[in-house]
């Protein structure tokens, strides 16, 4: 194995863009690839816009709201107050510099570009060093029951504030969709896999759900690490916890994850790490299949980040 290490991450949107800047601020001892859920993209006032991959973007670019989890800090308001003085939908807010983003990103994709291809001229020109990869060129779109009915996953996520309870997920197009060749072969060829904590029903499970992913996940010889979005019983952002136990009918813990992965995706993650509040889980994380890494798990900060980044990357060539 070389110095360098080829580290895969497969990431949502928050948790996943702070794991990978933890990775991201070892240098050039990894060699990061970072595959995005784009189940969240939508398309809004005629644009393209996939918050996942944006998140992660900012983050890794050094732009990222840190306060909102979401967008570029210091941001401006103009375009989005006279869209809603024209009486467009007002409830998902695109601030000015954000909106540059979606413009040269929709004008590519009616060129007929890849998503991946634009997604590359994106990062380059951001200064990004990761790879950014979309988990597919074609369009998946997550959609998630409840007691109103089907919903759009932003419908759900923002305009009604996640507070419904999620009864079913669904990922419309998922059959005619397929990791793309990068994405592959940044599994295939990688020395280290970590599943970044995000919610594993709607940020991981698109990805997962891809056709050739879990293929080239069984192939790669690296070790699968996973990370817990849930601390003492509750996640760090979003609804995971509760979508444990209204979809999975699980507790809302590290061992509830644990299970999750165990039972769908038998034998794919080998080590599942989980912070000191869960320390007495660890035998019943054990339990279910993955050797239990505890350590401190909120990467709040850059430091914290690159602690649990070098933490893992230890794991990379482990049994």
């Amino acid at each position: 194995m070389s110095d360098q290490l080829r580290v895969t991450v497969l990431a949502g949107g928050f948790g996943g863009a702070r794991m990978a800047h933890g990775f991201e601020l070892l240098g050039e001892r990894v060699e990061l690839s970072v595959v995005v859920n784009t189940g969240d993209d939508l398309e809004l006032h005629g644009l393209s816009i996939s918050p996942d991959l944006d998140t992660v973007m900012y983050t890794l670019a050094g732009l990222a709201n840190d306060q909102t989890g979401w967008g570029v800090r210091d941001e401006t308001w103009s375009a989005s107050e006279m869209l809603e003085r024209y009486g467009e939908p007002s409830w998902f807010r695109l601030g000015d510099r954000d909106l540059a983003t979606h413009l040269v990103r929709t004008a590519w994709l009616r060129k007929g570009e890849r998503l991946t291809q634009v997604t590359e001229y994106m990062r380059r020109e951001l200064g990004v060093r990761a790879r950014l990869l979309p988990m597919s060129d074609q369009p998946v779109r997550t959609k998630l029951r409840t007691a109103h009915g089907w919903l759009d996953f932003q419908d759900y996520f923002v305009r009604r504030s996640h507070a419904d309870e999620v009864l079913e997920v669904s990922f419309d197009g998922i059959a005619n969709a397929h990791a793309t060749a990068e994405v592959v072969g940044a599994v295939v060829s990688a020395d280290l896999v970590v599943i970044a904590p995000s919610n594993p029903y709607v940020s991981v499970a698109p990805i997962l759900a891809l056709r050739g992913l879990l293929d080239a996940l069984r192939s790669s010889q690296a070790p699968v690490v996973a990370v817990s979005p849930i601390v003492a019983g509750q996640a760090v952002r979003g609804p995971a916890a509760q979508m444990l136990s209204s979809i999975g009918g699980l507790p809302p813990t590290c061992v509830g994850i644990a299970t999750h992965y165990a039972k769908g995706y038998p034998g794919l993650v080998d080590v599942l790490v989980l912070d000191h509040a869960d320390a007495d889980q660890a035998e019943a994380v054990a339990r279910e299949g993955a050797r239990p890494l505890v350590t401190r798990t909120l990467i709040g900060d850059d430091d914290d980040r690159r602690r649990l980044a070098q933490e893992i990357l230890g794991l990379a060539g482990a049994d």
